[in-house]
């Protein structure tokens, strides 16, 4: 009798949309204030990476995956941002490196 090799179907992959998530990004001369929308994911579900100059953020609930990327045009002191997370908001305060300090140009 012929050997017959069953072949073993493979669990469909479900794959889930991602999208960009709504960010705000403001400063002032001292810190840069970020406020990024993640509607329906869990705080355990988040994760926020920054470096000096950008941060990404993914957050994740059953039905879609939020992911992107920011680019800061400001240095900033990643290691002491502070991020806190509530009804679907991230808010992230991280100071800048450097004071900005703009000079007074005059007007003729």
């Amino acid at each position: 009798m012929p050997n017959k090799t069953i072949a073993k179907e493979k669990p469909e992959e479900k794959l889930v949309p991602v999208a960009t998530p709504e960010a705000c990004i403001d400063h002032d001369e001292e810190a840069y204030y970020i406020q990024v929308e993640l509607p329906g994911v869990k705080k355990e579900n988040v994760s926020l990476s920054m470096t000096e100059q950008s941060f990404c953020i993914q957050g994740t609930r059953e039905n879609l995956v939020f992911a992107g990327c920011f680019i800061l045009a400001h240095p900033v002191k990643e290691d002491e941002a502070k991020a806190k997370f509530e009804n679907g908001l991230l808010n992230i305060t991280v100071p800048l490196k450097q004071p900005l300090k703009g000079k007074k140009i005059p007007i003729e």
